[in-house]
């Protein structure tokens, strides 16, 4: 398994059960602009942020 996705599913497994459903909605609707290469490349700062807030939040 690619060790990002590794970590995703370290993670989603001790975040609170609120936490890591939002996450999961993020990381489809991340995947289904991918497959329609509708994502763009660079990634907005503001949601480059709270991704690493929510990271960060024990």
């Amino acid at each position: 398994m690619d060790a990002l996705a590794q970590t995703l599913n370290d993670r989603l497994q001790t975040w609170q059960p609120t936490i890591a459903e939002e996450v999961r909605q993020w990381v489809i609707e991340i995947m289904e602009l991918a497959d329609q290469d509708l994502l763009d490349i660079v990634p907005l700062r503001h949601i480059e942020q709270e991704v690493l807030d929510l990271i960060d939040e024990p």
